[in-house]
């Protein structure tokens, strides 16, 4: 049937397949509601990238407050730090 929304295809690759099976197990062979599932994962994908999202701009704003104040948990070694800086800064274009 046309339509002009977008049309997706799934492969039971073993993964899938596993997950699926484990699933129709549970609705005793009763008929899998692709569109549920894409909902259901959709929603818990957003959810777990919002909760990474929110745990790196904590990170980033305790490593600001580190910057800021000069505080750091733990002893600088700035000779170290210089020569990650130098050797980083070093490309060989021959390989």
């Amino acid at each position: 049937m046309p339509t002009t929304r977008p049309r997706h295809t799934i492969t039971e690759t073993p993964p899938v397949h596993e997950a699926l099976e484990e699933l129709r197990a549970k609705l005793n062979g009763g008929p899998i509601d692709m569109a549920e599932l894409v909902i259901l994962g959709a929603h818990a994908k957003a959810r777990r990238l919002q909760v990474d999202d929110a745990a790196a701009g904590a990170a980033r704003k305790r490593l600001a407050d580190m910057i800021r104040t000069r505080s750091f948990p733990y002893e600088i070694d700035a000779k170290a730090a210089d020569e990650v800086k130098r050797l980083g800064l070093i490309t060989n274009y021959d390989e």
